[in-house]
């Protein structure tokens, strides 16, 4: 999978609403990581956040996925 293909869907100031997120997208087929992981946990709020990354191709299913989850 090349790097050109992935994008930033959403970022979070907490790893844990991002795993959250990422396992929503998962339950419904959608390949998903975390970026910044690690760092996001480390830094104080807001000064690098987790990234929720995902393909390209599945911006527009994850973006309804997680607007129905969070609703």
């Amino acid at each position: 999978m090349s790097e050109k293909n992935l994008i930033v869907i959403r970022e979070y100031d907490s790893v844990n609403d991002a795993e959250w997120d990422k396992s929503i997208l998962e339950g419904e087929g959608i390949w998903a990581t975390i970026q910044n992981e690690i760092m996001s946990a480390l830094y104080p709020t807001g000064v690098m956040p987790a990234q929720l990354v995902i393909q390209a191709k599945d911006k527009q299913r994850a973006e309804e996925v997680l607007e129905a989850y969070s609703s």
